[in-house]
């Protein structure tokens, strides 16, 4: 994996969305217990230290405003866009997949589109969290809904291979 210095995790706050799909970035954030302190309209922490010290970002503002909240944790630690890696929800990858990416299209991300307008660019580092695409019906739907309880069981597996990739 390149060596990135702002990990951040994308989702959607409030008890209504902690659970669904669209927060698969935010489950990874939650695994490890991490000293989460309120700046940047996010919660933040670093851990480790020197060259190996990473920033984690969880922004606090709804997926289509994350770019605001990246933006003012990268000007305030002067990093570039190819320092940073985004967790996200990844329709086009089948549940389960987790798969390391760099730069790209945005596949309609939200998240990810405001990142762009914010960052001026796409080439960003994207740590992929496979949803799967919904059987039948609407994709704003499936996104904002739970996790079967087929994939509940299995996501910690899934979380666990992001975050040995985040953090090995």
């Amino acid at each position: 994996m390149k060596e990135y210095k702002l990990i951040v995790f994308l989702g959607n706050p409030g008890k209504k969305y902690e659970k669904t799909r669209h927060n698969a970035g935010w489950r990874v954030a939650d695994y490890r217990e991490r000293s989460w302190q309120k700046k940047f309209n996010g919660l933040w922490c670093k851990e480790g230290i020197g060259a190996n010290q990473k920033i984690y970002l969880k922004p606090q503002t709804f997926m289509n405003l994350s770019g605001d909240s990246v933006r003012k944790a990268m000007d305030f630690f002067k990093l570039k866009p190819e320092e940073i890696l985004v967790v996200h929800d990844e329709l086009e990858l089948p549940f389960g997949e987790v798969q390391e990416r760099f730069g790209g299209g945005l596949a309609g991300h939200n998240g990810l589109k405001s990142i762009k307008q914010q960052l001026g660019t796409a080439d960003f580092g994207r740590l992929r969290i496979g949803i799967g695409r919904p059987p039948y019906g609407d994709v704003q739907r499936w996104v904002l809904s739970p996790f079967s309880a087929s994939d509940e069981a299995e996501l910690d597996d899934v979380i666990r291979k992001a975050e040995r990739i985040i953090a090995p």
